[in-house]
Formats: C-alpha cells, sequence, structure tokens
C-alpha cells in the first residue's frame, strides 16, 4: 500500500465483510463524484487478494460506483505481525470485520494502539470488549487511538434506543427500567450469520474467564437511578403493549449500555473531545443532560408462543453443547440441525437477506414525579413511554449501515471526539448526529405511546 487510505476494511471478502464494502461504496469520494463525503480513500484488506478482488466485483455489481482502480487491495494477516503493522501505519481507520474476534481481534487492536490509529469492529462479545479496555485503554488514550467495539446491530440500536426512550422522559417524569423487545421478521426463512452462532458457543465456553476478568478489575461507578430495582418476573412474558411473547436474550447489548452508563455516571457531561468547538462542548453538556439512567434488559419476541419454545430449545443446546468440547465441535459442524435452521455456514441468500426486517420495542416504566419514586421503598411505576427502532435485516444490511455511519463521524467530525481510549459506542456518539444519519439511512426510531399505568 504506497498511499494512505482513509479507511480499510480487514476481512472484507468474509460473510458481513462484503456488505461493508459494498455500503462503503456509497460513500466513496473520488475526484469524478459529487460526494461530500469524508471518506475520499478505501483499501480492502484480507489474507487472499484473489478473494478481496471477487468481493469487489461482487460490490462493484450491486453499486452505482465506477472507478474501482481508487480502492487498495491489501494483503494482511491477523496472524502476520508485521502486516498488521504496516496496515495501521498507513491507515486513519481500520473497521475490523473479523471474527470471532476473541481468537482474532487482539492482533489488529494491538496494532491500532502501537501506530495510533483509530479503530471500528462490529465484535459482539463482552469478554473480548473488556479485556480490551483493561489491556489497551490507558496505551490507547496516550497514543491518541480511538477505539470502540460494538458498532453494528450489536450494540448501536440498543444504545440509541435506550437513549432515545430516555429523551422522552421530561422533567419531572423519569424512568426506573427500559426492556427491549427484539422481534426478527421475514417473509422468508430467517438464517442468523454463522460467526455470531461461533461468537455465542465460545462464550458460553469461556464464561469463566470473564467471570475472573470483571472480579480482577475495579469496580465501576453505577448510576443512581429512581425507585426499586425491577424483579426478574417470568421466563417467559406476554408483553400486550408490543403484542410479542418474549424470553431473556443473553445478548451483549444491555451489558454495553450499563457500560455506557458507568462511564456517563464517571463522566456527567460526556467525554471532552480531543480540540472540540465551543458550540460542540454546549451540544455534548446538553445532550447528556436529557439522557436518564435506568435498569436496562433485552429479550427476544415474537407473535407465536411457538416460536418462544423454539428459542428456548436453541438456547439450552447453545448452552449445553457450548460447554464441552466435542458439543462445540457438534454444533460448529452441523449448526442448521443443533440451532433448528437458523443459522447455517454458507449464511443467508440474497433473498432471505433482501426480505428480513427487524422491530425493537423500548418499553419504559418509571414515574411522573422523581418525589413519587422515593416516597416508598415499594412503589410502583405509574408512566409508561414505548418507543421503537426498526430497520432492515441485522446482520448483513443494519450492522454496515452503522459501521460506516459511525466510520463517517469518525472522519469528519474526529476533533470532538475523545483522543484515545477504549469506549463503547454509546459514550463516544450519542451526542454526534448519528440517530439522524441512520434515520436517513433507514433505520428509523419512533415514540408509539405515553401513557399512566393504572395501579
Amino acid at each position: 500500500m504506497a498511499n494512505s487510505c482513509d479507511v480499510v476494511i480487514l476481512g472484507a471478502s468474509g460473510f458481513t465483510g462484503k456488505y461493508v464494502v459494498r455500503e462503503a461504496l456509497k460513500f466513496l469520494n473520488t475526484s469524478t463524484s459529487s460526494s461530500t463525503s469524508p471518506l475520499i480513500t478505501l483499501g480492502l484488506a484480507g489474507r487472499n487478494p484473489t478473494k478481496l478482488s471477487e468481493t469487489l466485483k461482487w460490490a462493484l455489481s450491486n453499486s452505482q460506483f465506477e472507478n474501482p482502480d481508487s480502492i487498495s487491495i491489501i494483503k494482511a494477516d491477523v496472524s502476520d505481525p508485521s502486516s498488521l503493522k504496516d496496515l495501521c501505519s498507513k491507515t486513519k481507520l481500520i473497521l475490523n470485520c473479523v471474527g470471532p474476534f476473541r481468537l482474532y481481534g487482539e492482533p489488529v487492536v494491538s496494532a491500532c494502539v502501537e501506530a495510533g490509529c483509530d479503530y471500528l469492529d462490529i465484535c459482539g462479545e463482552p469478554e473480548f470488549m473488556e479485556k480490551m479496555e483493561a489491556m489497551y485503554h490507558q496505551k490507547a488514550v496516550e497514543n491518541g487511538s480511538l477505539l470502540i467495539s460494538a458498532c453494528g446491530f450489536d450494540s448501536i440500536p440498543a444504545e440509541l434506543g435506550f437513549m432515545f426512550n430516555s429523551k422522552q422522559w421530561e422533567a419531572p417524569a423519569v424512568p426506573n427500567r427500559v426492556e427491549a423487545y427484539l422481534s426478527l421478521e421475514s417473509e422468508k426463512r430467517i438464517v442468523g450469520n454463522f460467526g455470531t452462532l461461533e461468537s455465542a458457543v465460545l462464550g458460553v465456553a469461556n464464561v469463566d474467564k470473564l467471570q475472573a476478568l470483571r472480579k480482577s478489575r475495579p469496580r465501576r461507578a453505577r448510576p443512581m437511578i429512581p425507585g426499586p430495582p425491577p424483579s426478574k418476573g417470568p421466563l417467559i412474558e406476554h408483553q400486550k403493549n408490543v403484542g410479542l411473547w418474549a424470553v431473556k436474550l443473553p445478548s451483549a447489548d444491555s451489558i454495553v449500555v450499563r457500560r455506557t452508563l458507568s462511564a456517563l455516571t464517571e463522566n456527567p457531561q460526556g467525554l471532552a473531545g480531543v480540540s472540540e468547538s465551543d458550540e460542540h462542548i454546549e451540544q455534548r453538556k446538553n445532550f447528556w443532560q436529557t439522557v436518564k439512567p435506568a435498569h436496562f434488559g433485552v429479550k427476544l419476541g415474537s407473535k407465536s408462543l411457538l416460536s418462544i419454545f423454539r428459542f428456548i430449545m436453541v438456547g439450552v443446546n447453545i448452552g449445553l453443547l457450548g460447554s464441552l468440547n466435542f458439543g462445540r465441535w457438534l454444533i460448529l459442524k452441523f449448526p442448521s440441525i443443533f440451532t433448528l435452521g437458523w443459522f447455517r455456514k454458507k449464511g443467508p441468500s440474497e433473498e432471505e437477506v433482501e426480505s428480513a426486517t427487524f422491530k425493537m420495542w423500548f418499553v419504559g416504566q418509571g414515574y411522573s414525579s422523581a418525589n413519587l419514586a422515593s416516597q416508598e421503598a415499594n412503589s410502583k411505576p405509574d408512566t409508561e413511554i414505548i418507543t421503537r427502532v426498526m430497520g432492515p435485516e441485522i446482520g448483513y444490511l443494519t450492522t454496515p449501515v452503522i459501521l460506516l455511519q459511525c466510520a463517517l463521524i469518525v472522519l469528519s467530525q474526529r476533533k470532538n471526539l475523545p483522543k484515545g481510549g477504549v469506549f463503547p459506542p454509546g459514550i463516544v456518539f450519542g451526542p454526534t448526529d448519528l440517530q439522524e444519519r441512520l434515520q436517513q439511512n433507514g433505520i428509523s426510531f419512533d415514540v408509539i405511546s405515553k401513557n399512566a399505568i393504572s395501579s
């Protein structure tokens, strides 16, 4: 790579990577285009240059972009530190699509920190995210390397969706809890990303390492939330207000939201930018004044109770098989069998991707007045606010949209972002125009209802 690139997509020829490439082409600004995008030079990186070229050809066939010579094909391997060092030394921003991140992510993070290069990924693995923060945060601050994981469907819709609901609680009203209900819909079969399954299975296998990591670290600040903590509730819930049966989803979303709320508790006005304008400082402070902490959880929902039992069966299979070496081999060798068709190695077809959508309902419950929350230890919420985030298929359409918009913000608004460090996305992108950008690219945010709750 003779010249530097604004952005390099690492793992560009992978299942998700090729869709990220296609999305990036929409915003690539060349001398022959009328675009005002800050993305001017783009690189595609991976182990196999031939596959990268094939990916570019596929992306171009689905794009109006007509200048492929302006895109660099770069050979880089996560097992070759020298190739990563060279890559990061000539790149402003790495978009890492190489997972599972617990297996392949750290060398990329390390190379970015050493070079002072910025980094975004689509990881949904709590252990990896928390481990990278523990190992690299301080050095990233010193070297001016901004590292943000979970910049895809995991976990930006949850982060921005939570904030959007939180901001609807106008004083003196305050939220106590926000429960997110994720509904995946399709006219055809819903097929998940095999990498997501692999990450989930490895997460089960290494749950003890995550627990040990958390015990070894200082306890983070906890936000003050009005009212008592919510009860665990039943295993299966019928949420009549959004028309769904639901079961708890052990995703990274709730963990990432809690990390952002901890960071906000430690920094009530948010994170200062490396060289912010006075206007942005005021904007940042005003934004965070409107975000109110609340207990947060995520559930997987369906209109069919039978589907909920199917969710539970797949979860039990992953939990049981993921804890055994032979079990992990079985489920990853025959994913379609053990996930009842939800995952398969070759991934979904183009038709299955295009037909799928998601809706994420945020049901917030709280108090019409903060005084009411503090009157009695067992006071019950008297107010409910329901909001919704919805968009296209989560893994191959929504994730690339989110990742690219985060990248464009980093390129165009870098002076307003922290100098460096390892952060969850919400605390960095919350006060930016990310929500507006997503709305312009097919991901909507809506207020559904505001109601009093009868006792």
